[in-house]
């Protein structure tokens, strides 16, 4: 049922409120008491003055985790490592950790470092990027992304483990390199320093099928850019084979206000530069995922409107349907209605940004 403050709310007519629906039930699901992640994304110009104080304020509300992300601007272990030192308890993750910008040994190296300081509380949030990023930035051919995440990850499961030299036979990072112009002379090593732990959690930023189905089968976790609690049958199958413990932890951004559509649409915006902007007209993931999700048409015009250089009615073609589902906006009564739907769905915690009356007002809600 609608909170009655909302049921005669002018707004209704056009917003659609999908948690009035019933939502798909995945049989397996089990109802569990959600955690909180705070999502510090990458910096703009500068970074924010009071990152820690947000990671110190979510470690002191009872969030479980808090993540950095990097583009092509700062590296996301640097400002993790910058938070663990000023924090004790909350898990720290990167989100994502770009794979082309650091060879898998070199990205095993900093998070058993950051892992060792941090007293063992280190997630390794990886992922692929995209052909924009990894061919105008890192200048590295954006070629078989799936096959370069199960590579990567494999190499530092090895380098964790230390068991044995690390070795790879694998196309993009044989180790120890024997192509062209080397010198013949690499040979398998292991790590000087013993891991603080040899199962560090992996976690994988994947939206197409064949990557999510892979990370369920190699990763801890996965990292959902957008997720419908909704759709659950969009990601039932490739999430089958997940071993027991396997976490799934969308980003999911949170507007408390008074009109739906009002506050949905920071929402709107972000989803119009992603599906509208970010990759070429040929190909663009975020656009793939929303029409896989159900909105095929609208997926499609958006991108064209963006194209055309219409931004803002590109932003305005996104269905408040498809906002709503995979954000929490609205009055907090509506909010706490939905995340009983967000609980009853494979969706361990929440990643969210926001000030610290952000964060208090989801404590309260969520915890």
């Amino acid at each position: 049922m609608l909170p009655e403050n909302l049921a005669a709310a002018p707004f209704l007519e056009r917003a659609l409120l999908p948690y009035s629906q019933e939502p798909y039930r995945d049989e397996e699901a089990v109802m569990a008491k959600l955690s909180l992640g705070l999502q510090l994304g990458y910096w703009g110009a500068h970074p924010n003055p009071n990152f820690v104080g947000l990671a110190q304020e979510a470690e002191n509300l009872g969030f479980d985790s808090v993540w950095v992300a990097e583009s092509w601007g700062n590296d996301c272990f640097t400002p993790l490592a910058w938070i663990g030192a000023q924090t004790s308890k909350i898990r720290l993750g990167t989100a994502v950790a770009q794979l082309s910008a650091r060879t898998p040994t070199a990205c095993a190296m900093a998070t058993l470092a950051l892992d060792h300081l941090s007293g063992g509380r280190m997630i390794l949030g990886l992922g692929a990027s995209g052909p924009q990023v990894v061919e105008g930035w890192y200048g590295q051919p954006y070629a078989k992304p799936v096959t370069r995440t199960r590579e990567y990850v494999d190499i530092i499961r090895q380098v964790l483990a230390r068991k044995e030299p690390v070795t790879s036979d694998g196309e993009f990072y044989p180790l120890p390199y024997n192509g062209p112009n080397a010198w013949g002379m690499g040979k398998p090593l292991k790590s000087i320093v013993h891991p603080l732990r040899a199962d560090v959690p992996i976690f994988i930023g994947a939206e197409g099928p064949k990557n999510v189905t892979q990370t369920a089968e190699i990763a801890d976790g996965w990292l959902p850019l957008y997720y419908s609690p909704y759709r659950q049958e969009v990601y039932s199958e490739q999430i089958a084979a997940a071993k027991p413990g396997f976490e799934v932890s969308p980003l999911v951004l949170v507007n408390i206000h008074d009109d739906v559509e009002e506050a949905l649409y920071p929402v709107k915006a972000m989803l119009g530069f992603y599906i509208g902007g970010m990759g070429s007209k040929a190909r663009n993931f975020h656009k793939e995922l929303m029409a896989r999700m159900g909105f095929p048409d609208e997926a499609e015009q958006i991108q064209n409107l963006f194209f055309e250089g219409k931004r803002d009615e590109a932003i305005a073609a996104v269905p408040s349907k498809f906002a709503d589902e995979i954000s929490l906006c609205g009055p907090r009564d509506r909010i706490r209605e939905k995340l009983k739907d967000w609980e009853n769905s494979p969706v361990t915690s929440l990643l969210i940004s926001g000030d610290e009356e952000m964060l208090r007002n989801m404590a309260e809600l969520a915890l």
